[in-house]
């Protein structure tokens, strides 16, 4: 399997098929950050586009000096709030149910998985987007600050908060 680095340099040659692989790799990832912090599933697939257009512009960019998923979900970021200045941000993705075998405990998940991701919508976007990364993403603080562009110790403040504020909705 080729190391991202690679395929960047492969994708800064104009080869189309490295694009795809760092698609496969990537997309699922970029459209769950692009739609944790859009909250609309039609902002976040143009996001995703925008971020892999923007990645075959601009992959002589890459310089190597962060992870490479780092720079991509940067590139996500900034794609999300360009989208959400030009469009209504009131549409949310509704829940999906989970799937359990006994109704009842289908019926109380769901319920408790909705009144969390309610409660995650409902934090302020910078607090959101660190939720995202950190516990959706499995991202380190260093890694997060990287990506939106802060020092760790903003990203930690900016847990710190969101945490707070989610014990005070959910306890």
């Amino acid at each position: 399997m080729a190391a991202d680095s690679d395929l960047v340099e492969r994708v800064a040659r104009g080869e189309k098929d490295a694009l795809s692989e760092l698609y496969r790799r990537y997309g699922g990832r970029v459209f769950r950050f692009a739609l944790s912090l859009t909250g609309r599933l039609e902002l976040a697939e143009e996001v995703v586009q925008e971020t892999f257009v923007s990645l075959w512009k601009g992959a002589r960019g890459y310089e190597g000096r962060a992870q490479f998923s780092t720079w991509l979900l940067g590139i996500a970021r900034n794609q999300s709030f360009a989208a959400l200045r030009g469009e209504d941000k009131g549409a949310r993705l509704p829940s999906c149910p989970l799937e359990l075998p006994d109704p009842q405990e289908a019926m109380e998940a769901e319920a408790c998985t909705t009144r969390v991701r309610r409660a995650v919508e409902e934090l302020p976007t910078q607090q959101r987007e660190v939720v995202f990364l950190a516990f959706y993403e499995g991202l380190p603080y260093q890694e997060i600050a990287g990506i939106i562009g802060v020092p760790e110790g903003t990203v930690k403040s900016r847990m710190y908060h969101a945490k707070r504020r989610l014990a005070e909705v959910l306890l």
